[in-house]
């Protein structure tokens, strides 16, 4: 299992080595550059050989990227040209948001996405089939941002003076704040201290800060202004877990252990959920990881619509003043979430299907 594990880390050595390389490209073909996104189109251009020399700019691409992997291996990911700010501090700030509305999407997506394929299958060809892969493919069907402006103008605008109305916009409400915990419990913390930034990252994450606290009124705020943005970005990978929990099971379900299973005697009930849910939850796990990935990218538009301050509304803020330290920053974060996702996927399948830990 350790020899499985280790090979799977290995592997995902060369795709982190080549994500970086291509986001430094990518991110140099945008068209217009750093400064004159900055410091706007009438900067002269003696301004821009200095902003340029300032920022290791006037460098060649070649030198550039050398002196970028070098920092990366010190785990130095630089900082920002546009706020002048380390990288780590924001993404201390920015991911804890970015993690707690992806985490909470995906929550949603495999409660709801498994038991509605799961009773679609059961239920094939009825009414209950037919709704609920209806429902699927006009889940599927929806882009993010067009869901999300109509959950915002009907719980805000129409429901607002009800007691169904939402925030259609931040994290808190005004006039609520979330209190770090080391600070609520007079740790001593400051920005000098050691694991400042890894104290600041966790208690970015308002829902666990606000429960360790006991701040209820945190935490029912927090929740109320995650609902629309977390149901807008999980009803994509929700619909899609439905529709392959359903034919996996279908598919699982003609074999010929279930037969067998069934002949035995054994409960229908349990035949399908010890014997042929198990085998078909294989290709449903690649799917949670797959769609992993597709909701840390969804989180751009998300973030942007429902003004969340999160790691996707920072990149997209990014691409358009050409910062590049920020953009290759949070993507080789991101892809280093994504690769780790997958990594779980790949451990999972050993633990659901013998076989593979023999190979």
């Amino acid at each position: 299992m350790l020899q499985y594990i280790l090979r799977r880390i290995l592997y995902a050595i060369p795709v982190l080595l080549a994500i970086l390389v291509v986001t430094f490209a990518l991110a140099r073909m945008i068209p217009g550059d750093p400064c004159t996104a900055i410091l706007g189109e009438k900067a002269t251009q003696e301004a821009c050989e200095r902003f340029n020399q300032r920022f290791g700019l006037d460098k060649p691409i070649t030198t550039q990227l050398g002196l970028y992997m070098l920092n990366i291996a010190k785990g130095d990911l630089g900082d920002s040209i546009r706020f002048g700010r380390p990288i780590t501090l924001m993404l201390s700030e920015r991911l804890p948001m970015t993690i707690e509305l992806g985490l909470t999407s995906m929550f949603l997506a495999v409660m709801i996405g498994i038991p509605a394929g799961l009773l679609s299958a059961l239920r094939r060809n009825s009414p209950t089939d037919l709704i609920t892969m209806i429902g699927a493919n006009i889940g599927v069907s929806i882009p993010v941002f067009v869901l999300g402006l109509l959950l915002i103008y009907f719980f805000s605008v129409l429901l607002r003076d009800t007691a169904f109305a939402l925030p259609p916009s931040g994290r808190l409400s005004p006039g609520v704040s979330s209190k770090p915990f080391y600070d609520m419990w007079e740790w001593g913390v400051t920005k000098e201290s050691t694991g400042y930034l890894f104290l600041k990252f966790l208690s970015g994450f308002y829902i666990f800060n606000s429960i360790i606290t006991l701040d209820f009124k945190v935490l029912g705020d927090a929740l109320k202004h995650l609902i629309m943005p977390a149901f807008a970005l999980s009803t994509i990978p929700l619909s899609i877990i439905a529709r392959m929990t359903r034919s996996s099971l279908l598919e699982v379900l003609g074999q010929d252990f279930v037969r067998t299973a069934h002949a035995k005697g054994i409960q229908p009930r349990m035949v399908v959920v010890r014997h042929a849910l198990r085998s078909a939850l294989l290709p449903v796990v690649t799917i949670i990881g797959l769609q992993s990935g597709a909701i840390l990218g969804g989180a751009v538009l998300t973030e942007t619509i429902f003004g969340l301050a999160g790691v996707g509304r920072s990149l997209f803020e990014a691409i358009t003043s050409r910062d590049f330290p920020v953009i290759q920053g949070f993507t080789i974060v991101i892809t280093f979430i994504y690769v780790f996702v997958n990594l779980l996927v790949d451990v999972s399948y050993a633990f659901l299907d013998p076989r593979i830990r023999l190979e």
